[in-house]
């Protein structure tokens, strides 16, 4: 094993290899936080509570429900195997390279194509404020907080910590008005009570197909809570760190979504226009705050450029994991003195790039088939993780090993979580405004899972590369 600067270096049992041990449990904690507050909650949980109306509680609760079963079962895996690789290294060891070669890809291009629509979002609301052309504020985001990614882990770490900050205390801050305008203790509020829950049509206006409708786009706001485990493979203690964030988890659901949640349904009727200018911008104008606009845009920014910097990280993390094995470019393994794996960051960032001048350039026509891949790779990876828990489970049994870690109710709760995540697929197939991202995703996913197969079969010797292999 070599371990000198810029050359690649053997995934160790910690599933460190070249890779810096710069995040701190704090910022782990903090980034895990931040995880589950993405900046589509800000912008996309509008279109969910006027699908689901009141019922839209309903939707968070089933999404909620399957991803912490799902973030139980990777954190099993994780805790016994931390690696940057994560759910694509177990997917490799449960089921052979074809698995962790097209899942993880499948992963770097979600993300890859994050970094460009998030800069848009971004963009729109400084290039507004500034005056300034969105391309060029768009190109400079990636481009300034791609620098800070290559110079340090730890700047990654101490940016991600004040942004998710930021994200925590004003999700806070709204519930707190939010409660207090319910009970009428906020004086310069327009509204009070609960009354909007049944009040403007029923608790489920839409239905059943409302609630289905809502379950999609609630379970894709969850997005983004496993990268704590990609994250916290570069800490001292990251199985510590792991453990302690997915067990978190559940409250931090019942704090921030359906805490926030209850607040807008309960304070803005499901069919009022003003949620045409996004949820929590109703509510707070509905609170009478001022500059709630303002307040709203600053937000969402701040969470535009938690998920962008995310997305780096995790995009490059991702390219430097199937480098390691084998499955993407040699040099993208390579690590600086700092342990940063800066030609995966330049390369995933570079891609962002080009997505993001095509957008302003190419029709959308050509841009739309692309951006609809994001639809199901959510529930693929959760199938691929589900799948990958029980196959190393079982395997863990047959030798008489105990996990440190154990995800309950074994094997029955494992293949119920795999019963609820096809149930999901099926029903994108049938939520209207969901069939394109489905077969798009579904083409895309078939053709990687097509050259994993053939790269497996061309070396054979390579479907048994474990993150304990020394990469060259």
């Amino acid at each position: 094993m070599r371990n000198n600067n810029n050359t690649v270096c053997a995934a160790d049992t910690g599933g460190h290899g070249g890779l810096s041990k710069g995040l701190s449990s704090r910022q782990i904690t903090m980034i895990s936080i931040g995880g589950v507050i993405g900046a589509g909650f800000f912008v996309g949980s509008a279109s969910a509570i006027m699908a689901a109306g009141p019922a839209v509680l309903v939707s968070f609760a089933i999404a909620a429900v399957l991803v912490v079963l799902v973030m139980g079962m990777l954190g099993e895996l994780a805790t016994a195997n931390p690696d940057t690789g994560s759910f694509s290294t177990y997917a490799q060891q449960a089921m052979g390279r074809w698995a962790g070669f097209a899942i993880g890809w499948l992963y770097w291009w979600f993300y890859v194509l994050v970094i460009p629509l998030e800069a848009i979002v971004a963009s729109d609301i400084l290039g507004h404020w500034l005056g300034i052309p969105s391309m060029l504020v768009g190109v400079g985001l990636i481009v300034g907080l791609t620098c800070t990614n290559i110079l340090s882990v730890k700047n990654f770490g101490v940016l991600e910590y004040w942004f998710s900050l930021v994200k925590v205390v004003t999700i806070l801050a709204f519930i707190a008005l939010g409660a207090f305008a319910i009970f009428g203790a906020l004086p310069i509020s327009s509204v009070s009570g609960v009354g909007h829950l049944w009040n403007d049509g029923g608790f489920a206006p839409t239905g059943i197909p409302g609630i289905a409708s809502a379950l999609v786009l609630a379970l894709f706001s969850f997005t983004g809570m496993e990268i704590v485990t990609i994250a916290a493979a570069e800490s001292e203690d990251p199985r510590r760190n792991i453990r302690k964030a997915i067990r978190s988890v559940v409250w931090r659901m019942l704090i921030f979504y359906f805490g926030s949640i209850f607040v807008i349904v309960s304070l803005v009727a499901w069919n009022s226009p003003a949620l045409a200018n996004g949820s929590f911008q109703s509510a707070l104008e509905a609170m009478n705050i001022p500059g709630a606009a303002t307040i709203v845009q600053a937000v969402i920014l701040v969470g535009v450029a938690s998920t962008l910097n995310s997305a780096i990280f995790t995009a490059s993390r991702m390219g430097y994991s199937l480098a390691t094995r084998h499955d993407a470019p040699r040099a993208w393994a390579t690590t600086t003195d700092k342990g940063v794996p800066r030609v995966s960051i330049l390369f995933a960032s570079a891609g962002a790039l080009v997505l993001l001048v095509a957008n302003y350039t190419l029709p959308q026509s050509v841009l739309v088939p692309l951006i609809a891949t994001i639809g199901t790779i959510a529930l693929v990876m959760y199938l691929v993780i589900a799948i990958s828990q029980v196959i190393l489970r079982k395997r863990a049994i047959a030798r008489g090993e105990v996990m440190r870690v154990q995800f309950p109710l074994f094997p029955g709760l494992s293949y119920l979580t795999i019963a609820l995540i096809v149930s999901f697929l099926a029903l994108m197939a049938v939520v209207p405004g969901h069939q394109m991202e489905l077969l798009v995703s579904s083409i895309l996913t078939g053709a990687l899972v097509i050259v994993g197969v053939w790269l497996q079969y061309r070396d054979r010797g390579a479907s048994s590369l474990s993150p304990t292999s020394v990469a060259e």
